[in-house]
Formats: C-alpha cells, sequence, structure tokens
C-alpha cells in the first residue's frame, strides 16, 4: 500500500496517474461499518480491474470546524493503526488529507472536482452519512448533482450490530462503560493500543506485582479507569496481563493517570521497549485500600480473575 500525504492545494505530481475506486471517510477505529464500505469498494475494484484508493484526513474535522484544541481529541486509532488496518483490508493507496482551514472551506462541488474526480475515482464509495461540505446540501444524496456523470456512486447503507447502528460514538460509550467485549464485536478486533515502557516508582514490584508502565500518546483514548484482563505485545511476543487505568489513589491523592500492566508469568527488563496492549475484559474499578496487606489480597485476587476469564475464553 502506497501512503499519499496531501496537504491542500495537492500538487498535480503527487496523484497516481490512473483510474481508481475511491473510499471517502474519516474511518476512526476502522470498525466494522468502516470495513463492510472499503470491502464494498476493493469488491468493485477487483470486478473493474481497477486499484483501491481510501481517503482519510490527519485529524478529526471537529477540531477546524468546531474550533477544538487538537490535543483534547482523543481518537480509537492513531494513523500508524488506521494505515495497518487499510493495508489488511487490500488498498492500494491512501490519501492522509491535511484537514485544514483551507481545505474545509471547499464548497461541495469544488470538493467533488478536486477530490474525487481530481484522483481519478471513477466509482465513490461511501457510507450512508458522508458528507463533504454542509451537511444539508453536500449528502451522499446530492452527491450526483455534483459529479454530473463523471463518477459511479455506491452508497453503503447503515450497518448494525445488537439493534445499533455501528458507529465510532457507540464505540466511544462503550468504552467509557467499560465494555470491552462488545466494544470487539463493534471493531471486529480488540481494541488496542501502543505505547513506550517508562519508568515508574516501583511501587509494583515492592508489592509482588511489577508492572510496565506504559506512555501512550495524548491522542489515543483509553477505556474507563479500573482493572482489566489484557494481552501485551512484547518483541512479537503476547503474553496475559492485568492492567489499571488509574491514579493509584492507595499511596498518593491527585496523580496523574496512568496505565500499567503486570504481564503474567513474565521476568524481563523492558524498558524503552514499544508495545501494544488488548483490553479484553473490565474486572473491577480502581479501589482506595486502607493498607498494602488488603491491595496485595486484591492483586492477587485480580490475577486469578484474569487466569480465569483467559482459561474460559480459550475453552469457548
Amino acid at each position: 500500500m502506497k501512503v499519499i500525504e496531501i496537504h491542500h492545494p495537492y500538487k498535480l505530481e503527487q496523484i497516481p496517474q490512473e483510474d481508481v475506486v475511491l473510499v471517502l471517510g474519516f474511518f476512526d477505529g476502522v470498525h466494522c461499518g468502516h470495513q463492510e464500505v472499503i470491502r464494498r469498494g476493493k469488491a468493485e475494484a477487483e470486478k473493474r480491474g481497477l486499484k483501491l484508493a481510501v481517503m482519510t484526513f490527519n485529524q478529526h474535522p471537529s477540531i477546524v470546524f468546531q474550533k477544538i484544541q487538537p490535543e483534547t481529541m482523543k481518537y480509537l486509532t492513531t494513523i500508524e493503526q488506521k494505515e495497518r488496518r487499510m493495508a489488511d483490508l487490500g488498498v492500494d493507496y491512501l490519501y492522509i488529507v491535511e484537514f485544514t482551514s483551507a481545505f474545509a472551506s471547499l464548497a461541495p462541488q469544488e470538493f467533488v472536482d478536486q477530490y474525487i474526480v481530481g484522483l481519478h475515482g471513477k466509482v465513490a464509495v461511501a457510507g450512508f452519512d458522508y458528507t463533504y461540505g454542509p451537511r444539508e446540501i453536500a449528502t451522499m444524496a446530492n452527491l450526483p448533482k455534483y459529479t454530473r456523470n463523471r463518477v459511479e456512486i455506491i452508497t453503503v447503507p447503515k450497518q448494525m450490530t445488537n439493534d445499533k447502528k455501528i458507529s465510532s460514538s457507540e464505540i466511544r460509550e462503550l468504552m467509557a462503560a467499560g465494555a470491552m467485549e462488545e466494544v470487539a464485536s463493534y471493531l471486529g478486533y480488540v481494541y488496542e493500543i501502543e505505547g513506550t515502557v517508562v519508568h515508574g516508582d516501583a511501587r509494583g514490584r515492592t508489592l509482588g506485582f511489577p508492572t510496565a508502565n506504559i506512555k501512550v500518546p495524548s491522542s489515543v483514548r483509553l477505556p474507563r479507569k479500573g482493572v482489566y484482563a489484557v494481552k501485551i505485545k512484547v518483541a512479537k511476543t503476547w503474553y496475559l496481563g492485568m492492567a489499571q487505568i488509574g491514579r493509584n489513589i492507595t499511596f498518593e491523592p491527585g496523580r496523574d493517570v496512568t496505565v500499567e500492566v503486570n504481564i503474567l508469568a513474565f521476568n524481563q527488563d523492558i524498558y524503552g521497549e514499544q508495545v501494544a496492549v488488548e483490553w479484553h475484559h473490565y474486572l473491577r474499578d480502581e479501589v482506595k485500600f486502607t493498607g498494602v496487606e488488603g491491595l496485595i489480597a486484591q492483586l492477587k485476587q485480580d490475577q486469578q480473575d484474569t487466569l480465569d476469564y483467559f482459561k474460559e475464553k480459550s475453552d469457548d
């Protein structure tokens, strides 16, 4: 897959000079609904003998339209994760357009001329609710008016699971509730974050439960605070673990939120390692204990609950 980063206005030499099936969307999470849109595009590309291109943005449009501070925006996927999932879905060209004020000011006709026809899209594929300008006029229903028979249009209908629309907003709500199994059913995969192992206060080691402290990008959306059964990938190998997202309130009030993983049956120094963490199951809330004895007893229970969860899952 070739990744093409575009700053509006783009240079013609950036654009591959061949006809494509062009799939449009922001695709945060690349969830099951998004995957269906891309699969429809892939099937159409194969039928026509064309390459499959996807156009997405480097940041959420609300940062420009609603003047949200970029550092406060939390995403389900980083750009790098999005790229990998697109490659796995068979995308040939991934356009990542910088969503700037200049780009946002394009009228619907200008967008179609420059970013559908201009990218050599012979077929445009998008979800039913995709917009490319003011919501009241830049709809999929109105797209034929702007394409003027230059592009065939495929509109993918609403995708449902558990009688609910599959959407990034629904996934965010489920994550806020700690419903990670439901999150996985919407995503089509277990929710995963990536980060770097950094030095912590080493308190877990003194308790007999050493943890890897994971520094994650500020733009990454974390599940709700609490303790989870997880898997963690270190140097291409996956290990079972129990993780906490929280402030370590037993020892010190007002601490920053941290992500710590106790890796089961593991005893290696991994400071500086790039790791990935899959969030499989919510075990419990973060609790303030009056003493270390109660905390250690609970950690032992968490460890057993984690092992039980994965054993039951493997038996299914």
